[in-house]
């Protein structure tokens, strides 16, 4: 479970969420500028500038606390297992693909490092890329690559804002159901920020609906996206 309770400003925006996520596989769901980066960015330990003093910034998961309370900081990232990968791929540009993918394997035996690079770029479909350089890849490719690495280590938490967005819809949809698959297979707690309600629909989610930084519905996807599935449904008919 991961829980939290967040109150963070930038700029004119104001984020203040107080919940809970129970489920394994999460669609934080929302129109631009409703606040689903910032949570995410926030639930990584990343805009920590932007919490609110002592008390305002608690987070939560499996019962490990992600935040010092006490000080009212947020622990580094690099001291939890914790993955967040964004539409923005960077990737390491001078190295190739296969060794972005490695970057975090340092603690495996360089025996296994191959492996498990192979593992996440067969996933990704992306074993084709593993000789080239980022400067030679597509968005989508890039995309796959960057979602690559941040599997590679096996992380607990897996955050997710609109990874595959530069790929066309069958693709996306493809790797998604894999993604969901291998996540759930490996137990990996996942949170998944898009304004594409298939998204959604398509993985059974659990769906946080928010609006201007406040969580307006959590709950099953046909529950929280009604409205939203007959908008869909209305416009195939058309």
């Amino acid at each position: 479970m991961l829980e939290f309770a967040l109150d963070a400003r930038r700029g004119t925006f104001h984020l203040r969420i107080e919940t809970h996520f129970a489920s394994d596989w999460t669609v934080i769901f929302g129109p631009s500028g409703s606040g689903k980066s910032t949570l995410l960015r926030l639930l990584a330990g990343l805009d920590r500038e932007a919490a609110s003093p002592p008390g305002k910034g608690r987070v939560v998961f499996k019962g490990q606390a992600l935040t010092d309370t006490a000080e009212g900081r947020w622990l580094r990232p690099g001291h939890r297992d914790t993955a967040l990968v964004t539409q923005q791929p960077s990737l390491f540009p001078h190295l190739t693909v296969a060794e972005n993918v490695a970057y975090g394997l340092s603690q495996l035996e360089r025996s296994r490092r191959g492996s498990r690079v192979d593992e996440m770029l067969e996933l990704l479909d992306a074993r084709d890329l593993v000789r080239r350089h980022p400067r030679g890849l597509s968005g989508g490719e890039a995309q796959r690559v960057a979602l690559a690495r941040a599997l590679a280590p096996g992380p607990r938490l897996l955050l997710l804002d609109e990874p595959l967005s530069a790929l066309d819809g069958a693709t996306s949809d493809a790797l998604l159901d894999r993604l969901l698959k291998w996540v759930r297979a490996q137990g990996v707690h996942t949170v998944l920020a898009t304004h594409d309600a298939a998204d959604a629909f398509a993985t059974g989610a659990e769906v946080a609906l928010l609006s201007e930084g406040r969580l307006v519905a959590l709950g099953p996807v046909d529950e929280v996206l009604s409205q939203e599935r007959s908008r869909l449904m209305k416009r195939l008919a058309e």
